[in-house]
């Protein structure tokens, strides 16, 4: 039995669903479905706790009486009044932040002492979280924990190197949140967490049990349970995998909603392109620069090219099958296209703002690899270039591992939703409540 697997077997692992939605009503279903899994603590998240108060803790204590219930208040001041309304709601366990003072953790502390109810240090932020550890332990804190925040997934980072640095220098049990998915589950153990704190795998699941089940089976056998969804990534390869799986609406809706390059339109119906931008500016019809940067440009990238979204047509068939040989993703065309037919029968991803059948002059005019905005919005080399049915949208280079992760998210929770709406024969509205959402 590998040194993973004994680890994991010895002792008991905590199993914690951090319910961070913002309607009641779904936090209990989905909290329904984690208790069937095996889940052992259910945590009120933040986003929860905001929208809906400690009613949300109440509901969840009613429904669940025999399983803790955490109130991941994240407090910052007025350590003691929040502990005890947390405990009057029937919270067993209460959240602090490390990074609040002293006097507020050890208020947090001794209030727990004084209505029954466990304190949890988070150590979200803090410059020095093996220190401030030591010191939570010291004055009775119950566990601390290690998180790695939204925003720090969305950049591909996790928490498993502190975890370990935290865990070696404590005897107190050590959480660990941030992203944590079948996969990692097991690493985290590991690593030396006794309480993995699951979120979105489980919230974002169709089927939540299910989801729970395989959680519990990684930390209980020290098993990498294999799952496409919830990972988030960083390199080049995770990063056109993502965009590969995402839907370019999914993309826009991560990246604030972003608008595509106007005007483009898919030339072969269902095809699907994710590359880094290889960019070309030349005049309308002159088709020598982009049939040059075939040649030039590296495999898995997109052609961009910017012919000021006139025509004559400067792509036909032979640039595709040029391109293909290349190995090149796709071609994003702000002109004019031609032999569409031959085209779509290569199944070759390509999108323009023209189709006509008058081809141009191969000139020479334009360069390669230059800065291109097209409607208004720049497209840089180097710019990850996502495109399907709907459309193109182009996401900057310094921010395609953010919003590729946040894409994969927004993914995730329609799957959800998705599944909600068909299970239960409801409307969208009724899903997400939307009318409690609206402006007054």
């Amino acid at each position: 039995m590998s040194k993973t697997r004994r680890s994991a077997v010895q002792r008991r692992i905590t199993v914690q669903v951090a319910l961070d939605f913002v309607d009641t009503s779904r936090a209990l279903k989905c909290a329904r479905e984690a208790a069937a899994g095996g889940a052992d603590l259910l945590e009120v998240g933040t986003p929860l706790l905001k929208a809906e108060g400690l009613e949300a803790v109440r509901a969840l204590h009613r429904e669940f009486p025999k399983i803790p219930i955490v109130c991941d208040a994240k407090t910052m001041d007025a350590g003691r009044a929040e502990v005890e309304m947390a405990a009057k709601a029937g919270a067993s366990i209460a959240t602090v932040l490390g990074v609040a003072s002293d006097e507020t953790i050890q208020e947090c502390i001794e209030a727990g002492r004084n209505y029954g109810i466990r304190v949890y240090v988070d150590l979200l932020g803090h410059p020095d979280p093996v220190a401030r550890a030591k010191q939570a332990e010291s004055w009775g804190a119950a566990f601390v924990g290690v998180h790695c925040p939204i925003d720090e997934q969305m950049a591909g980072k996790d928490p498993f190197e502190r975890l370990r640095r935290v865990a070696k220098a404590v005897a107190i049990p050590v959480a660990v949140a941030g992203g944590i998915h079948s996969e990692s589950a097991a690493d985290a153990v590991a690593a030396g967490a006794s309480v993995v704190i699951v979120g979105g795998f489980i919230t974002k699941a169709e089927d939540a049990t299910a989801a729970t089940r395989k959680i519990r089976k990684a930390v209980d056998t020290g098993a990498k349970v294999a799952t496409t969804l919830f990972k988030r990534g960083g390199g080049e390869d995770e990063i056109r995998a993502i965009l590969t799986r995402v839907s370019v609406a999914n993309v826009s809706d991560a990246f604030h909603r972003r608008p595509p390059l106007p005007g483009l339109r898919a030339i072969v119906e269902g095809a699907r392109a994710a590359g880094p931008a290889w960019t070309v500016r030349t005049a309308p019809g002159d088709w020598a620069k982009p049939v040059e940067a075939i040649d030039h440009a590296p495999a898995g990238s997109v052609l961009v090219i910017d012919a000021y979204g006139a025509p004559p047509a400067l792509w036909g068939e032979l640039a595709t099958h040029s391109a293909i040989q290349r190995k090149l993703a796709g071609v994003v065309i702000h002109g004019a296209i031609r032999d569409t037919p031959e085209i779509r029968k290569l199944r070759f991803p390509a999108w323009a703002t023209h189709v006509c059948p008058h081809a141009g002059e191969p000139k020479g005019f334009g360069e390669e690899n230059v800065a291109l905005r097209i409607g208004g919005i720049p497209v840089e080399p180097g710019d990850w270039i996502t495109a399907d049915d709907d459309g193109v949208v182009t996401l900057p280079r310094a921010h395609a591992v953010e919003f590729a992760n946040r894409a994969q998210d927004v993914l995730e929770k329609e799957n959800r939703v998705r599944h909600e709406i068909d299970k239960e024969g409801r409307t969208l509205a009724e899903v997400v409540e939307l009318y409690k959402w609206e402006k007054k």
